[in-house]
């Protein structure tokens, strides 16, 4: 049987208005445009540092 890849959920809970155009540019790398957009992307580090950048804007849940 295969192993499932590892993949985390991201969603946009606070507005991007006011932040710095390279968090917009993060969140926008990850497909979150509007208040409320959800993801799944793969759980590796470049992902973790996304995330990292912008934490202060979504709600990361493991999937």
């Amino acid at each position: 049987m295969a192993k499932k890849a590892a993949t985390v959920t991201i969603k946009l809970t606070r507005s991007l208005i006011g932040s710095k155009k390279d968090q917009i540019a993060t969140a926008n790398s990850l497909g979150l445009r509007k208040i409320g957009d959800t993801t799944c992307q793969p759980d590796n580090a470049a992902t973790k540092g996304k995330v990292n950048k912008i934490i202060h804007l979504v709600e990361v849940t493991e999937a």
